[in-house]
């Protein structure tokens, strides 16, 4: 399965507490932090709800 490769761009200062939520599901605590994960449909339904905070790149 590919891997997704997930940056935290931007602070979750200002943000809705679920989006907060799935940052830290995700295992993303800090500006910069990335985290690689399986290319799975929860995952991808957490990157969407946090899309304007993250960069999402494949990594084979």
């Amino acid at each position: 399965m590919t891997q997704l490769k997930i940056t935290q761009k931007k602070s979750v200062i200002s943000e809705k507490q679920n989006q907060r939520d799935t940052l830290r599901t995700l295992g993303l605590k800090k500006i910069g932090q990335s985290v690689v994960r399986e290319d799975r449909p929860e995952v991808l339904g957490m990157i969407r709800t946090v899309a304007h905070l993250v960069t999402v790149e494949e990594v084979d």
